[in-house]
């Protein structure tokens, strides 16, 4: 008996575990799991680029951002010791023309400000090593005389915490340093909006609160580019050269201030964006920003860890929740909306940044001031800078493609009736302007660019009404443009084989990507480079190739046209049955991973609502934490949810948060 008790006990064991077992994440053996990045060769033409402050030898003051001097010796030497090798800006320029390459580990060091310390204790440390690097001093700073306290973005700081003009040209004389420009006086916070926002005037349009508008295209540029020709020519002046780097205050840069650099003769740019340089984006280089005055283990942490890509996480969040008609109480809103991001612990916001309030997806209103509709409320720019300063995570602007109420004159996307021949708009759909119509494309655009103009923000959101069906678009603008595409005129032809509608497909598919790209090109150039993007795409495309005849919607075009593609990987959305929801999810997963490198540039979208039930109730925190954990069980490392809702704690912030943090969550 006792032996067999004992096999009973052994056989339940074994059968306990076997379901243990399924519940836990598949097993990857240690050969086939990818590679951690510190320990990757280093990629060609990357630089790790470096940005410190002040120096001081006893206290590290951080409203200059300073390091100590024995900490910075410390991290020298670890640099030196870990194979990096400092180079200088002709070296870049040679290794970009293709001259020279960049040697393994190349490191750009670059100090901001403009300190006396980089004369007095930097630059022989520099020059023991024989290493090369960037001084980036603001002009005002420096010409300030010698009895007057600096007026630092506001704090009067001792003169003496500056170098002078005569100590800028013995520098410049030292072939290790390259005199770099700092603004002449744009290293600031400016008043950026209504509520009272500063943001960095070097990047961004001024408020007047007196005449209650905003700087106009003309009034900005001017003031951009006579700061830019007054610090240019202060160091060419002191150097006998131009300035060739231009470094951003705050590290946040504009497309226009840039575009003005360049015409200026700036020919790289640095910004305090995460991540290392590359040779072709050299005019918007990230830069690790020392802070803190971090000890040696710590610095060398940070600085192993600044080619690992981070997880994202996103909270996708309707402005319309904050909007108030009592502006003290939609500042409120906003307080407690950024709050919660914040104690999400995430790093990434989809922000509305229409008004819906119906929710009928037709965009009558903008939370921003633009050219072609009413206004709701000048809100997201606050809401926007709130969550990047408080929250500290990115932000992107969630717009529309097609789906604005603009002008009635402007044609909307026309559906084909198989039954009439006739077309007309669809009533079950978005109602869309006709992309093929060069007026709607233009204010479209106009409205994109207002955006850009008088908001600060990260990234685009293209929502998912960049769609035609396999009806659409049958008006004479479209019908027109297929024609010059060289395909038929003539919906029932374009449907008359399955090639012929896939033909069809393509084209619209492209067309599509295309004009969401135009809009991106319309923003960066105002915005900046930095600008990412992602757009949303529909299960089905992904699920089942041959529908993209029903969207115009592709997987791989996404993939390779955008930063991040972000699947709506809402399974209920679908039909699919809870109990399905699991293996529906895994099966997107798998198709996606078939593609090799897709999982780190899609983003899953999860739902937080039921929208098959009436009244679309809430989805349990718990339900959406079981989502995650399958998600990142098939390796997938980024996704997010749909909507977030502080008002009434939904998703319930207490059971999300360790399933969703990036804190918090297990690595796969």
């Amino acid at each position: 008996m006792r032996y067999l008790n004992t096999f009973a006990i052994f056989a339940l064991s074994l059968i306990l575990l076997s379901a243990c077992a399924s519940e836990g994440p598949p097993f990857v053996p240690p050969l086939a799991r990818a590679l951690p990045t510190s320990e990757a060769p280093w990629p060609q033409g990357k630089i790790l680029a470096i940005c410190y402050h002040d120096v001081e030898d006893r206290e590290a003051d951080q409203n200059y951002v300073s390091v100590r001097t024995a900490n910075l010796i410390a991290q020298l030497k670890w640099l030196h010791e870990s194979g990096y090798q400092a180079v200088s800006i002709d070296q870049v320029l040679a290794a970009r023309t293709g001259t020279e390459p960049l040697p393994e580990k190349a490191l750009l060091l670059t100090f901001d400000d403009g300190y006396s310390s980089f004369y007095d204790r930097v630059l022989p440390l520099l020059e023991a090593y024989n290493w090369p690097a960037v001084f980036a001093p603001v002009g005002a700073w420096v010409s300030t005389p010698l009895n007057s306290p600096v007026d630092f973005a506001g704090m009067p700081t001792e003169r003496k915490k500056f170098a002078t003009w005569d100590q800028v040209k013995r520098m410049a004389e030292n072939p290790l340093v390259e005199i770099a420009a700092h603004t002449n006086n744009m290293h600031t916070g400016a008043l950026a909006n209504p509520q009272g926002n500063l943001e960095p005037s070097a990047a961004n349009r001024l408020y007047d609160p007196v005449l209650k508008r905003y700087e106009n295209d003309e009034e900005a540029h001017a003031r951009w580019s006579k700061d830019i020709a007054k610090i240019s020519d202060k160091i060419e002046a002191v150097t006998g050269r131009k300035p060739r780097v231009w470094v951003w205050p705050y590290g946040q840069q504009s497309g226009e201030v840039l575009k003005i650099a360049n015409e200026n003769g700036y020919d790289i740019a640095l910004t305090l964006e995460d991540g290392m340089s590359s040779l072709s984006t050299i005019k918007e280089g990230p830069r690790y920003l020392v802070s803190g005055d971090p000890e040696i283990d710590q610095f060398a942490t940070s600085v192993l860890a600044i080619a690992e890509t981070s997880s994202m996480r996103v909270a996708h969040v309707d402005l319309d929740y904050v909007y108030d008609p009592d502006p003290q109480q939609m500042d409120k809103n906003i307080g407690s909306m950024v709050q919660r991001i914040y104690d999400l612990g995430i790093n990434t916001v989809f922000l509305q940044a229409y008004a819906d309030p119906k929710g009928d997806g037709t965009v009558r209103e903008t939370y921003f001031p633009n050219s072609h509709l009413p206004m709701r409320a000048d809100l997201f720019n606050r809401a926007s800078w709130q969550l990047q300063t408080r929250a500290h995570v990115q932000v992107y602007a969630w717009m529309p493609v097609l789906s604005f109420d603009l002008d009635k004159k402007l044609p909307r996307v026309q559906r084909w009736d198989p039954e009439t021949g006739k077309p007309s708009v669809d009533p079950k759909q978005y109602q869309r302007l006709s992309p093929f119509n060069a007026e709607a494309r233009k204010q479209i655009g106009d409205i994109y660019q207002d955006l850009a103009r008088y908001a600060n923000f990260d990234g685009l959101l293209f929502h998912d009404d960049a769609l035609l069906t396999d009806f659409e678009d049958a008006g004479p603008d479209a019908l027109a443009a297929y024609r010059k595409a060289g395909l038929p005129a003539d919906i029932a032809a374009l449907r008359d084989s399955q090639q012929s509608l896939e033909t069809w497909a393509q084209f619209k598919t492209k067309y599509l990507t295309d004009f969401t790209l135009e809009l991106a090109a319309k923003v960066k150039a105002i915005r900046g480079p930095q600008i990412l993007t992602a757009r949303n795409i529909y299960a089905q495309p992904i699920m089942n190739p041959v529908s993209e005849t029903w969207f115009a919607q592709n997987l791989d075009n996404f993939l390779a046209s955008y930063d991040w593609t972000a699947p709506m990987a809402m399974p209920l959305m679908e039909g699919v049955a809870l109990k399905d929801s699991n293996a529906w999810l895994e099966k997107m997963v798998d198709i996606i991973g078939q593609r090799p490198g897709a999982l780190k540039r899609t983003v899953f979208e999860l739902q937080a609502r039921d929208w098959s039930k009436p009244n679309s109730p809430a989805i349990s925190a718990q339900q959406l934490a079981e989502w995650m954990k399958h998600l990142q069980w098939k390796g997938v490392v980024n996704y997010g949810y749909y909507p977030d809702n502080f008002v009434t704690n939904e998703p319930a912030l207490d059971e999300i948060h360790p399933a969703f943090s990036n804190a918090w969550a297990p690595k796969p």
